[in-house]
């Protein structure tokens, strides 16, 4: 298990911006495929983005494509999740999670929210109209 640690929820605007943190606890993040996944009350969970650790590849979800920017700290053991243009539907709490038998590889975005089992404490996002 990896211990990770998920940061910079809140309540914003309409069209405002947020930028999640997720922190390692207990390793570095360098060898680690980290997955950021959401889920409102009542939904799935929805994958959203991946970052490859095989390559350093950014992987994001067709439903967020274009809003979301994943970047990476591995000195800090830190990804960052930053969202754009945000709307109330984005209402949610946020995960980010990983598997360390992932070997370094991004599942498609439908399976790792399922599939990814060191999964941190969430942090809330609540937008507002």
């Amino acid at each position: 298990q990896v211990q990770l640690v998920e940061s910079g929820g809140g309540l914003v605007q309409a069209g405002g911006s947020l930028i999640l943190s997720c922190r390692a606890t207990d390793v570095t993040l360098d060898p680690y495929v980290i997955g950021w996944f959401r889920q409102a009350p009542g939904k799935e969970r929805e994958g959203l983005a991946c970052s490859q650790s095989s390559d350093g590849s950014m992987h994001y979800a067709d439903s967020v494509k274009g809003r979301v920017t994943l970047s990476r700290d591995n000195a800090k053991s830190t990804v960052y999740l930053q969202m754009d243009s945000l709307k109330p539907e984005d209402t949610a709490v946020y995960y980010c999670a990983t598997d360390p038998m992932a070997l370094g590889l991004c599942p498609p975005a439908s399976l790792f929210p399922l599939t990814f089992t060191s999964v941190g404490q969430g942090t809330q996002v609540t937008v507002s109209s």
